[in-house]
């Protein structure tokens, strides 16, 4: 694919709405001369819209959103967030660091979930227009104080986006804190490749880089075990559609009513970006390939979807209606030593980063 001229790359703001204590809310989007744009508003971050070409140059939205502001603001599935402080679940909402114990919100049955009952994505984050070496990007700042939502220290988290001239969406991930604490930052959009509204992804090719991933028990905490995919359906080694084993009836897709599971990534000694994930959708030829620096990726296909949201487009949404593919360190990892740890101490520096690109193939 041609990249496009970073003088291509633009970027544009206006109202999208205010919240009831009138705090404004701005839309943003990000665009390139080849077709591709995302929107983007300040509440959480929220990717409302990404459009990209097909392969007959037919441009489509393929992130399941919702109509309008308010539905953003009482949203529970998460539609396009940013997710913090703490992404996917952390068992019983506690965890000992350092010697102290800390209890959070649990808003997942017995269990904490993407940061707890007020998480970073129902905040109005701060926003400044990024200057980057293919154009303008977006920042966004949020400052979440000592004690929010049970966590620890006072985190100062920016996260940047980028559309590239290469059909690439880059999210670049930052937080600092002045005391020990755990983080773990993802975006939460739910692709349809076939465009936002279209029915189920579940004849979409999979492929995961991934020879592991973590079981999960009944409430869907891992156990602990990093367990082979091979000869399970969990093997997306090799090119596979998503629904294809969804219906096996084992006990892991019977406890994620789903695909709700963490993928261990094979992963570069130096941590380098590296591809977690290529996703093909075979009727319009759209891929979507997944890149990231963080350890593990969350398949999820959109298991609590039920037909009671109305989406972007006015279709409602249903289970397999899109699959999310969270990038991410280990869910609860504060309670399992054995993870790649996911504390954040004063003096460093939390960095990550995510790219989605899109293409087309036959």
């Amino acid at each position: 694919m041609l990249a496009v001229p970073a003088s291509a790359q633009t970027i544009e703001r206006r109202p999208y709405g205010a919240m009831p204590d009138g705090t404004a809310v701005d839309l943003y989007t990000l665009a390139n001369a080849g077709g591709m744009s995302v929107e983007i508003i300040t509440l959480g971050g929220i990717v409302t819209a990404l459009r990209v070409p097909d392969r007959a140059g037919r441009i489509d939205n393929v992130v399941l959103g919702l109509p309008k502001l308010q539905d953003y603001i009482t949203d529970i599935a998460h539609f396009g967030a940013l997710i913090g402080r703490y992404a996917n679940r952390i068992a019983n909402g506690r965890f000992t660091l350092d010697g102290t114990a800390y209890t959070l919100a649990r808003n997942d049955g017995p269990n904490s979930l993407h940061g707890g009952t007020k998480g970073f994505d129902k905040k109005v984050w701060q926003a400044r227009e990024a200057p980057g070496p293919e154009g303008q990007g977006l920042t966004l700042s949020l400052t979440s104080p000592d004690g929010e939502e049970g966590y620890p220290g006072t985190l100062s988290v920016q996260v940047t986006y980028h559309v590239t001239g290469r059909n690439e969406l880059r999210i670049d991930y930052e937080a600092r804190t002045d005391k020990p604490t755990v983080v773990n930052l993802t975006s939460h959009s739910y692709f349809n490749l076939a465009g936002e509204g279209t029915g189920d992804v579940l004849g979409n090719e999979l492929t995961i880089q991934a020879d592991q991933y973590t079981p999960i028990d009944a409430t869907g905490i891992p156990t602990g075990e990093l367990a082979p995919v091979a000869g399970t359906p969990f093997d997306f080694t090799k090119p596979a559609p998503v629904g294809a084993r969804i219906r096996d009836g084992v006990q892991q897709i019977v406890f994620g009513r789903g695909y709700d599971h963490n993928f261990v990534l094979r992963r570069p000694a130096d941590g380098s970006l590296t591809q977690a994930a290529r996703v093909r959708e075979p009727k319009t030829g759209r891929v979507l390939e997944v890149f990231t620096t963080e350890p593990g990726v969350q398949l999820y296909t959109g298991n609590f979807l039920n037909g009671t949201v109305v989406g972007s487009g006015g279709h409602t949404y249903r289970q397999g209606d899109a699959i999310c593919l969270e990038t991410q360190h280990f869910p609860d990892s504060p309670n399992k030593p054995s993870f790649p740890s996911t504390v954040l101490r004063p003096g460093d520096t939390y960095r990550t980063t995510t790219v989605y690109r899109f293409s087309t193939a036959e």
